[in-house]
């Protein structure tokens, strides 16, 4: 066996080639899928970058054997390991002619373990010099190819261990997402947030617009939804007596997939007792930073050719305004929910839709797309902010969205503490399912219950943390930060 690895199509089972292997394996008295393999001493990219430093220590290491190339009686391994690949020399003589036979057992995408030590070629590449080779796992199908990669979109996404072997630049974009979420943990945990978790699982889905999963619990014979939120039980949380928290979590709505939307993904929520959004705007420059900082190094990051500078302080436009000077109506000068079909239907918007998602499609048509760099936009119209506490012109609720590159990040409210003014809201938004807007918040009484007991002035905040890794990672699609994006099937 020699050379690179196979072409990135989906191989079919190899089973004369890998499997008389597997049992050849199997009559020396090894394990062809191994055992534990302790003690391991470095990576691939420490011996790489350490090598002079190393040189003739032993070390142990494990990994993927990507590249085999056989001269008579030696020859090298590539391994590759979580960290990179790193080059591993067989000799005969040094590790005796049973163990170098098992060169002819391996295929590319076994697992190997190396025992050796550190050494440069004569070309001066970082080598380990093996003094015993361990079989790990034998791989019954062979790897993407080394060259090109599993470059097909669809195979990456529904095949996202076979992109993860075959581009090193997608492990480094799924660290550098750990490391952003490790930012969100470390910014909130130092304000004082307590992390906690809550329920998936929910009587009413709540805390959002939008439609839910539906399932069944059989022992209860109860209709259940997958939560499209974390707001309200984390709101109760506050009722219960605790000032901040937090929680990072999966939600779940039944909408349509494309670039910035996903069935499933992954969303910070937090609320701050006796606060309100103009922490919260602190708080989103804090978080939106220090993920930046964390991915990246530096504040500064790119997306689509487009620079921006997340340390620089952001810019605020109330709702009315970005329409206002991105040619768009005066929505300030509307009476009426009618000003609003007339200018929806002058914007070539459905008029005929719920009111809500009405304006929200003329936000999307005149302001949304102009508004790079990060932006937040205040005050938006109170029907679409159920939750939030009225501003001084009571047709706008205290509320903000975090906008960059034209894409919504997060979204925050004052958040309405009196169970009178969100009896009233909840009422307004029954009206409006009633008349077709399945998205519609629903009358909420558990919660509703909760907040009669009284809750503190608070300020909330939520963000799509995927969302925000598709723009600091210069991502063309959010299923390139999510790991395992929801496929159809294959047939």
């Amino acid at each position: 066996m020699g050379g690179d690895d196979q072409g990135s199509r989906i191989e079919p089972y190899s089973e004369p080639q890998r499997l008389q292997k597997l049992r050849e394996l199997s009559s020396l008295g090894l394990d062809p899928f191994g055992h534990r393999f302790t003690g391991i001493t470095h990576h691939a990219e420490e011996i790489t970058e350490r090598c002079d430093a190393l040189l003739g220590q032993d070390v142990r290491i494990a990994g993927r054997v990507r590249a085999v190339r056989l001269h008579g009686g030696s020859a090298f391994l590539d391994l590759q390991d979580e960290s990179g690949r790193i080059q591993v020399y067989v000799r005969k003589d040094a590790v005796g002619e049973q163990t170098f036979h098992l060169l002819d057992l391996l295929d590319l995408g076994d697992f190997l373990g190396v025992d050796g030590s550190v050494f440069r070629t004569r070309r001066g590449e970082p080598s380990v010099d093996a003094k015993e080779l361990t079989p790990l796992s034998k791989a019954l199908r062979p790897p993407p190819a080394k060259y090109h990669g599993l470059q097909d979109t669809e195979l990456r996404y529904r095949y996202r261990y076979l992109d993860l072997m075959a581009n090193p630049e997608v492990r480094r974009t799924f660290r550098q997402r750990s490391a952003i979420v490790q930012a969100f943990r470390r910014v909130l945990d130092e304000r004082g947030f307590l992390e906690v978790e809550t329920p998936v699982l929910h009587h009413q889905a709540t805390g959002a617009a939008a439609r839910p999963f539906s399932t069944h619990h059989n022992a209860l014979d109860l209709d259940l939804n997958l939560r499209i939120a974390l707001e309200l039980h984390l709101k109760r949380l506050l009722v219960g007596g605790f000032e901040r928290v937090y929680e990072i979590g999966r939600v779940f709505r039944n909408e349509g997939i494309s670039t910035r939307h996903n069935p499933e993904y992954t969303l910070m929520e937090c609320y701050q007792a006796y606060g309100d959004r103009e922490d919260m705007m602190d708080l989103t420059e804090a978080l939106v930073r220090e993920s930046a900082i964390a991915a990246l190094g530096t504040a500064r990051f790119t997306y689509r050719e487009e620079e921006y500078d997340a340390g620089l302080p952001w810019r605020r436009v109330t709702f009315a305004q970005a329409i206002r000077d991105n040619g768009g109506p005066d929505i300030d000068a509307f009476a009426d929910e009618e000003d609003w079909r007339r200018a929806a239907r002058e914007a070539g918007v459905d008029a005929e839709q719920p009111i809500a998602k009405l304006m929200d499609d003329i936000f999307e048509r005149y302001a949304q797309p102009q508004l790079r760099q990060p932006t937040f936009v205040l005050d938006h119209p109170a029907v679409m902010s159920p939750l939030a506490r009225a501003a001084e012109d009571p047709r706008y609720a205290l509320r903000f969205e975090a906008m960059i590159a034209g894409m919504e990040i997060g979204n925050a409210y004052s958040e309405q503490n009196s169970p009178l003014a969100q009896r009233e809201a909840f009422a307004q938004q029954q009206s409006q399912r009633q008349r077709g807007d399945a998205e519609a918040h629903p009358v909420d009484e558990d919660f509703l219950f909760a907040l009669e007991h009284g809750m503190p002035p608070t300020g909330g905040l939520g963000v799509g943390v995927d969302r925000l890794c598709m723009l600091l990672l210069d991502a063309a699609s959010l299923r390139d930060v999510i790991l395992f994006p929801l496929q159809r099937p294959r047939a």
